[in-house]
C-alpha cells in the first residue's frame, strides 16, 4: 500500500520517471504498429464494406467542429495511464491488454469492414475537420476504436488515481475528459451512435478484464 503520509501529487511525481525509456519507446512503437495495421485495413478492405445506420441519437447530436480538439486529445489521454505505472510487470501487462483490445477491433475490421454514412456536409468549410477526414477516412467504423481506447484508458486512469489517493475533483475531471472524447467521436461525424456503443462495450469489457486479472500485482510502496 502507498504511504498515507505521502501526498498524491508527490507519489505521481515519483512514479513518472520510473522506466521512462520503456514507457516512451513502448508507447511510440505501439502507436506506430497500430497505425500501420489500421491504415492497411482502411485502404485494403478484404470484404464488401457495410455502411452503418443513422439513429435518432445521431440526429440529436449535431455536427460540432469545435469538438475536434477534444477528439484529437485522445492521443494525449491514452499516454497517461502508462506514465503512472510503477513496475515493469505492470507496464507489460497494461501494454498487452491494450494491444489485445486493439487486436479485437482490427479482427472485426478485417472480417466486417464498415463505414460511416455520408454526412452531407461541405467539409471544405471546415479545413481542420477536412484534414482529419482526408487522413482518417470513414472506414473502420464499428466498433469505434477511438471510443474503446478512450474508455479503456479512462477506467485505468480512474483506478490509478484512486490508488494514489487523488482528490475527487481530479477523478471527476478524468471522467469528464473520457466522456468528452466519446462525445466528440459523434460530434465530429467520425462515428455514428452504433459505432460508439460497440466501442464503449469493447473498452469497458477490456478494462474490466485487465484490471480483474491484475489484482494482487506487486506495487512498490511510495514514500
Amino acid at each position: 500500500m502507498n504511504s498515507p503520509q505521502t501526498p498524491w501529487y508527490r507519489q505521481v511525481a515519483a512514479v513518472i520517471p520510473r522506466h521512462i525509456v520503456l514507457k516512451s519507446i513502448g508507447t511510440m512503437l505501439f502507436i506506430s504498429l497500430f497505425f500501420g495495421a489500421y491504415f492497411y485495413l482502411l485502404k485494403h478492405p478484404a470484404y464488401p464494406t457495410t455502411v452503418m445506420p443513422i439513429t435518432w441519437l445521431d440526429r440529436l447530436i449535431g455536427f460540432q467542429p469545435q469538438a475536434l480538439p477534444l477528439y484529437l486529445s485522445l492521443w494525449v489521454y491514452v499516454s497517461l495511464p502508462p506514465t503512472l505505472l510503477t513496475t515493469r510487470r505492470e507496464l507489460v501487462g497494461y501494454g498487452l491488454a491494450m494491444a489485445l483490445t486493439c487486436l479485437a477491433a482490427l479482427i472485426v475490421f478485417y472480417f466486417w469492414p464498415t463505414a460511416v454514412p455520408a454526412a452531407g456536409i461541405d467539409w471544405a468549410q471546415y479545413p481542420d475537420v477536412n484534414f482529419l477526414k482526408n487522413v482518417d477516412a470513414s472506414g473502420n467504423a464499428c466498433p469505434s476504436l477511438h471510443v474503446a481506447t478512450a474508455v479503456f484508458s479512462g477506467i485505468w486512469l480512474q483506478h490509478l488515481l484512486r490508488r494514489f489517493g487523488a482528490p475527487l475533483w481530479l477523478l471527476g475531471f478524468n471522467g469528464m475528459w473520457s466522456i468528452g472524447i466519446v462525445y466528440s467521436a459523434m460530434a465530429t461525424r467520425q462515428h455514428v451512435a452504433v459505432d460508439v456503443l460497440a466501442g464503449l462495450l469493447l473498452g469497458v469489457l477490456a478494462a474490466w478484464l485487465s484490471l480483474r486479472y491484475r489484482v494482487g500485482a506487486d506495487v512498490p510502496t511510495l514514500t
